[in-house]
Parts: C-alpha cells; sequence; structure tokens
C-alpha cells in the first residue's frame, strides 16, 4: 500500500500495486493510475524446464572490475534442435578460438570463493582475496608455483588484513590438498613481491588470542558463561610476557577455564578443536600458570577453586 494522487477522486489516496498486472490501482474508485510497471525486485520464477538447462537464472553476474571486460563476455549457448549439433560445433569452435585472456582468473576466482565458503568466510575477505591474487598475477612471476597453495595464500592474507584471522590449518584444510609448508612458502612469497611493488611492507595486521575464542568455543560447544569468562581471560593474558603464538595462548585458556568448570573438556578434544598439538597446549599450560591467579576473572573462579588446578 502506498500513497498517490487520484485524478478521478481529486485527492490523495491509497494505491494498491497490482504485481501480476504491473498496475497501480487507486483504492478507492479502482482507477489505473500507472500501468505496465517494471518490477525491480528478485525474480523468484523458475525457467529450467523451459530452456532445458539447470540454471534458473536468465541474466548475468554482476560486473567484476578485476577483469578485464568487466565480467560481462557474451557465451554462445548450445541450441535446441536437428541443427543444433552443427551450429554448436561450428559456432563453438569459433568462441574457442577467441581465447579469454580472463580465464585463468575467472578459475582462481571461482576457487578463492569455493574455499571462502567451505570456512564461512564473508564476502569482504573473499573479494580481497581476490584483489591480491591479481595484484599478484600482473606481475607475471608466479608461473611455475603450486597454484592452489598460492590462492591459499591469498586467502591466508585476506584474513589477517580484515581482522578475521584464520589459522594455516584451517586454510590448509580447503587448500585442494596444498601442505601447510607450501601455503607458507606462497605467503612469504605474495608478501616479498607486493612489498616490492608498493616499495614498502605489506600489513598483515596483529594477530590476538582473542581473535580465535570464540570460533575455538563454538567448535568445543561452550556455554555462553564459559566462553565469557575465557575471553576475559585471554585478554588479560595478553598483560604478560608469555612468549606463545596466539593461538597456542588462547588453546591453553580454554584449558584452563573448562577444568575449572562443572563441563572438563579433554586435552584431546581441545587439541581436535583448536588445532593445536596437545604438547604445546601443555607447555603453553605450564608458562601460564604462575600468572593464573590474575588471569581467571574473580567473578568465574576464587582462590580455592584455582588450588584444584593441577600443577603442571
Amino acid at each position: 500500500m502506498g500513497d498517490a494522487f487520484c485524478s478521478d477522486c481529486k485527492k490523495h489516496t491509497e494505491v494498491v500495486f497490482d504485481h501480476s498486472a504491473g498496475d497501480t490501482v487507486c483504492s478507492e474508485c479502482g482507477l489505473v493510475l500507472e500501468s505496465h510497471s517494471i518490477d525491480e525486485t528478485s525474480e523468484w520464477r523458475t525457467f529450467a524446464n523451459e530452456s532445458g538447462d539447470n540454471d534458473p537464472v536468465r541474466v548475468g553476474g554482476p560486473t567484476n572490475p578485476l577483469l578485464t571486460d568487466g565480467g560481462l563476455s557474451t557465451v554462445i549457448a548450445k541450441p535446441n534442435g536437428a541443427s543444433g549439433e552443427f551450429l554448436s560445433s561450428s559456432l563453438g569452435r569459433w568462441q574457442n578460438r577467441g581465447s579469454n585472456p580472463d580465464r585463468g582468473l575467472i578459475m582462481a576466482f571461482k576457487t578463492i570463493a569455493t574455499m571462502s565458503e567451505r570456512l564461512g568466510l564473508v564476502a569482504t575477505i573473499k573479494d580481497r582475496a581476490n584483489e591480491i591474487y591479481k595484484k599478484v598475477e600482473d606481475q607475471k612471476s608466479s608461473r611455475g608455483r603450486n597454484q592452489d597453495a598460492l590462492l591459499a595464500a591469498c586467502l591466508y592474507i585476506a584474513c589477517r588484513q580484515e581482522d578475521k584471522p584464520r589459522t594455516v590449518k584451517e586454510i590448509c584444510s580447503v587448500a585442494n590438498g596444498a601442505t601447510k609448508k607450501e601455503i607458507g612458502r606462497a605467503k612469504e612469497y605474495i608478501v616479498k613481491h607486493l612489498g616490492l611493488e608498493a616499495g614498502q611492507s605489506v600489513e598483515m595486521g596483529t594477530i590476538h588470542a582473542g581473535d580465535f575464542m570464540r570460533r575455538f568455543c563454538s567448535n568445543l560447544g561452550m556455554s555462553n558463561h564459559t566462553v565469557k569468562a575465557a575471553t576475559e581471560a585471554v585478554k588479560t593474558s595478553e598483560q604478560f610476557d608469555i612468549r606463545r603464538s596466539p593461538i597456542s595462548i588462547a588453546a591453553a585458556v580454554i584449558y584452563i577455564i573448562t577444568q575449572l568448570s562443572d563441563d572438563k573438556k579433554a586435552l584431546r578434544d581441545i587439541s581436535l578443536a583448536t588445532g593445536v598439538a596437545e604438547g604445546t597446549i601443555r607447555n603453553s599450560y605450564k608458562d601460564l600458570y604462575p600468572h593464573v591467579s590474575k588471569i581467571i576473572p574473580a567473578w568465574y573462579a576464587n582462590k580455592e577453586d584455582l588450588k584444584n588446578l593441577c600443577s603442571p
């Protein structure tokens, strides 16, 4: 329902929009004020059965400024009918002869999109990874390198730059077989070459243990009460000189917090949820133990509870 001036009623009246006909009708006298309006909303009807194709979309994707033609190139589809084979073969040959300069980029962007979707990353991170890969590709110096590792490294750097870091192990799980070592080498290569191009070091963003806390706690199915305590504890731990990686500190804090709760988590479960080795968690726990009384929130555990913690 909207409001418009009706020439018959000589006043502003409420109008009704008929979506099927595209007409705007006065609700009082029934006069059609506007006809054949264009509906700019999403089209939900599927045309798969009519066209013999599984894709219900009748328009192309959005423009992509990273591609030469903006992603608006034309592809000749295979026609239906008896002469379809001849037509598609002749036109298809000519179409394939005209090589698309962005074919490699398109495939790379699709791979990055798939990895991002599997990790549940937002679109801004995916777009940032595409931009990083485009810069690397423009230098024409990445030939012969592991493509999967290169794309995974672009995604890793994008996560860091967007302040939504993921561990190398998490990136590795969706990298189509690329190893942690290969991704690490690819990351160093990208940072070095993009730094030389820009004339300054590439900003990677600082990783904090708290960046991983909520995701790790969610993987373990921890309650809101324990998640809040773990978040506060890991933030307080930054005040101390604990020379461990942020991921190791996060895993160790989760271990301490769960040991003080009724829902205790085994070290093996924490290792699986965080991707940190059990031995590394134990060593990080040893480093944190002297500061436990200051790290753990007072509202979560008292001094008597802390005394019951197992000494490392």
